[in-house]
Formats: structure tokens, sequence, C-alpha cells
């Protein structure tokens, strides 16, 4: 039976929240904090600072061996340290308490289409017949703005891309309509036109009986959604107030240093930032695209393409940005141009040289020119193997044959990076976010490519590791006169970093042009409604760092 709870008890009741794992070590160290219903409170600080820990602390997914203490822990007037048995927690969680991870691939059963997926969360926790649950899914799946959802319904988990995949996860969360959503880091790789979807979706769900707790980097996000901020750092709460205060009159220099972060990453150009050096038109090309396109045959057995014939080139020390919502095209494009995809129609070149005229032999030489860096490294790293023989792995595939050259250019690409030696021993699930991507950016090198494929590569990261990384790859760009396809939803993070632009809808490229056209003389519709949706910092110089949030 559900205790008698007062209106004006809060939903949400933290107090002296302590969290530790093996050797007793504490992650979470005494954090307290309200929520009531209708409130949005977000916990916001960088990846290690607890704020995830504390979130799943709410509903029995601190993770295995977490030692939880606390002087209060109660939801609706329930003493959440009382449940003990997996049994008490799934009763919770669904019905009472939505939960949006952050890795919708690693949370979505691959087993199974996303539909029943849903369909679980309402037979579990909803009287509704199989008819009026078959409905629910299809409109639910509308509401998070997924397109054509009677088809997405039937597909994996794989056969989506990254956004779809999130919001087939918050279709899930909020299916049975709970008085507590709880979101970690809900935008993470969704482009700004579905983040500003979601975020409206969010923010409808809230009633006056109804709380949400956001766990985010993207001070944008919070900007737009929270009533309340908590920052976190090291496992305390070092800051906490309204927003405007928390984000508009910072106290602490580490929040101060985490919105400065924010603004490094995503001011607008318009408000005093350089665009980067435009390429040398006299370079010869080191990639070039001509009419390529590709089809797929869904699961309902109709062909559809996912990319219209698009060409382009890309010269080197250049840096491209393909921007676009989820399921534009842009990553079939970038696995054609990887050699991942065979394309149905079309060419493509590296360095003049036809790719599909090549020999198994000679494309394997060729391959090396064009390196990946992938938006989640940790996935693409064997996790039984240590940073040093990830690297080793890398510099035998790119033909160093001794052990000291191995050695000494291992050395090098540290120091390329930026990475002390002590790495070499540690596997990347010990590594930070941010030192990952590094470890995966360095193996990329290891082969002296002269194209580097980045794939959303900051998008899972802090705003502060985020600025580390973007600036880690000008630097490289620089020294090292590579080229560089940066793919990304953050059109923010492609303003910053890239010369051109080519954005994409529907599979086809709808605007390209410099960044300084396609950013500030947008001429296509579609573009434009990215632009408008685009959350932005900017500095005043009399108040400090001021958010913008997502435009309605």
């Amino acid at each position: 039976m559900k205790p008698l709870v007062s209106a004006s008890q809060p939903l949400v009741e933290v107090s002296e929240l302590r969290v530790a794992f093996a050797d007793d070590i504490e992650v979470v160290k005494g954090v307290s904090f309200q929520l009531d219903r209708g409130e949005c409170l977000a916990l916001v600080g960088e990846s290690g600072s607890g704020k995830s820990v504390t979130s799943r602390s709410l509903v029995g997914l601190a993770g295995q061996g977490a030692q939880i203490t606390a002087q209060q822990l109660r939801f609706a007037g329930e003493d959440l340290l009382s449940l003990r048995s997996a049994r008490d927690w799934r009763q919770l969680r669904g019905a009472r308490i939505g939960f949006v991870m952050q890795d919708a691939l690693g949370s979505l059963d691959p087993l199974r289409p996303v539909g029943q997926e849903i369909d679980e969360a309402l037979r579990l926790h909803t009287q509704l017949n199989r008819q009026e649950r078959e409905e629910r899914v299809i409109e639910l799946l509308r509401a998070v703005g997924v397109n054509q959802p009677q088809l997405r319904a039937r597909q994996y988990p794989h056969q989506l891309s990254g956004g779809l995949r999130q919001r087939a996860l918050i279709a899930t969360a909020i299916a049975c309509e709970s008085q507590l959503l709880i979101a970690d880091e809900p935008t993470t790789a969704l482009d700004a036109a579905v983040q500003a979807q979601l975020m409206d979706l969010l923010d409808s769900l809230r009633s006056p009986e109804r709380a949400m707790l956001v766990v985010s980097h993207d001070m944008a996000v919070v900007a737009r959604l929270a009533d309340r901020v908590a920052v976190m750092h090291n496992g305390r709460i070092i800051e906490q107030g309204p927003v405007e205060q928390v984000l508009y009159d910072p106290q602490q220099a580490y929040t101060k240093s985490l919105l400065r972060a924010a603004a490094a990453v995503h001011v607008r150009r318009n408000a005093g930032t350089a665009s980067p050096a435009a390429a040398d038109d006299s370079r010869a090309s080191v990639l070039e695209a001509r009419g390529l396109s590709k089809a797929f045959v869904g699961p309902d057995g109709v062909k559809r393409t996912a990319v219209k014939p698009i060409s382009f080139s890309l010269k080197a020390g250049e840096t491209l940005g393909i921007v676009g919502e989820s399921g534009s095209g842009k990553t079939t494009l970038m696995r054609m141009l990887l050699a991942l995809e065979t394309p149905d129609q079309g060419q493509l070149f590296v360095r003049g040289q036809d790719w599909q005229h090549l020999n198994a032999r000679e494309q394997r030489h060729e391959r090396r020119r064009i390196q990946v860096v992938f938006q989640d490294p940790l996935s693409s790293f064997d996790p039984r193997y240590t940073v040093q023989r990830v690297l080793d792995e890398a510099l035998r595939v790119a033909g160093l044959a001794t052990a000291t050259q191995r050695h000494e250019r291992t050395i090098e690409l540290l120091n390329l990076v930026q990475l002390q030696r002590s790495v070499l021993a540690r596997r990347p699930i010990e590594l930070s976010g941010g030192q990952r991507q590094r470890i995966a950016i360095a193996r990329a090198l290891a082969a002296e490519p002269e194209v580097l494929v980045c794939d959303e590569p900051v998008s899972a990261l802090d705003v502060s590791v985020q600025a580390q990384i973007l600036q880690l790859l000008v630097q490289l760009k620089q020294r090292l006169g590579l080229a560089c396809l940066f793919v990304s939803h953050d059109l923010g993070v492609v303003q910053q970093i890239s010369d051109r632009v080519l954005v994409m809808k529907d599979g086809e490229v709808v605007e390209r042009g410099t960044v300084s056209e396609v950013f500030t003389r947008p001429q296509h519709a579609y573009s434009q409604s990215l632009l408008a949706a685009i959350p932005f910092l900017y500095i005043h110089q009399d108040r400090g760092v001021r958010l913008n949030a997502i435009a309605n």
C-alpha cells in the first residue's frame, strides 16, 4: 500500500546521501536536495562528479556492490532504503519513476524491435489490451519525434540512428506517465532541431503532480528545462539555487569554469568569435565523392534511399562539417567514405585514385590514408587490452615492425594528444571519457593518415572536455596538415571547427558553403530551422556568461 502523502510534502527528499563502492571509496559524499511536484531540478557537473550515481540511487541502479546510506532517501513519502528486493524496485521503476539512460544502444534490448520494448512497459504497468498497447506505442514514438513510427516500431536498435534510439528510449520511459521522470543526458547525440522537440516534449510532461530530475553537461539544456540547478564536484553539491542565479550569477569558481567551457564550445560567431582559416583552393583534393548514393530494404520489404547522389571534395588541411538531424543520411555517407558500405552508384576518389577500381591489396594500403574517430571510443576498444596494447596493435598494422620503433612512436602519439605515459598500463574502462577519446585519436594517427573522419567525437563529453578535444583537433590539423571530415548533429561545434559545411536532409545535401555563408546567411528553409534551434551561449561584459535557451 502506498503511503499517504501531503500535497505540500516534497516528492523527492534526499539528505546526506552517501554512495561507496570497492574499498569504501565514496563517490557521493553527503548530497542533500529536495524536489517538489511540478518542478525540474538539474544536476550538472563533469564526468566523475557523482551526478549519475546520485540519480541512479533513486531507482536502485547505483551499481553492483554500491553501499548506500542516507539520513533520508524518500520518494512520495516512501523510504527507498527499505526496498530490498529486485521485485520491489521493478514495481517502482517504470510505473512510478521513469528513467532515461544516457546509452540508448546499451539500454535497449538488441534482440527485439523497439516497439516491443515500449510495449513491455505498458504490459507490465497498465491495464491496456493488446490493440490499445499497439496504438499507444505508435502514439509515443510519434510524440518523441520519430518519423514513420509504424516502421520504426518494427526495427531493431542497431537498425536505427543514435538519435532515433534515444527517442525510442524516452518513449519507453514516459509510457506509463510516471510521477517522476529522471533523464540522464537525455539529448546526447541529438541534433539541435530534435533537441528542441524533446525539450518541448519533456517540458510538456511536467504537471502539478509530476517532477523531473535532469542530469546533463549541456548548460543550454539546463537553461531551457530547469527551475533549479545543483552543481556537483567530487561527489558533493557545491552550489545550488534557481537557474537564473546559478547560471547567470555563479558564486563558485568551479561553476564559473563550467560556464566558460560551455561558452568556448557553443558561443556564436556573430558574438565575436573568429572563423577558422579557409583552406587553400590550390591544394589538391585528398578525398572526392562523385554522385554517391545508397538504398536499403526495410523490414517491410520496401527499398528506401538513405543517401541520394552526393558530390563533394575535401582538400588537404581543410575541415568539412557534415550536419543534419538523425536519419538524414550522414552516417551512411560516412560509412561509404570509409568503404564500410558499397555505394549503389557513384565514385569515390582517394588522392585521385578511383577506390572501386583498386584491388584488395591496394585498398588496404589506401585505407591507411583515412582513419576514423568514433562517438563512443569505449565500444571500439577491446576491453581486455591496455592502452599500450591498443596503440601497439595500431602501429603494427601501420607497418612498424620492431618493438623499439613502436615504443618510440607510442610516446610521440601520447605527446601529440597530450597524455602522460602512465595511461599505457591502464585499460580504457579505467580512463575518463576525455582520456579515452584522446587515445582514440592517437590510435587513428598511428597510420599517419591524410584524412581524419570524426563521427560525433565530442557529443557524449562534458563541455569542459569538449573544449579540450576540439582545441586538440585544431592543433593537430595545423601541426600535421590533416584534412578532417567532421560529422556531427551539433551545429555549434561544427561552426567552431569547420571551414566548409554540408547540410543534409532526407539523404541529400540541401545547402553547402563556407561556415560564414551557411551560418550567417542560410538559404534553405531547413538550414534556417536548424540554426534557429541552436542552443547558444554569449558573453556579457558586465554579467559574465549568459545562456540562451533552445528556441521554441
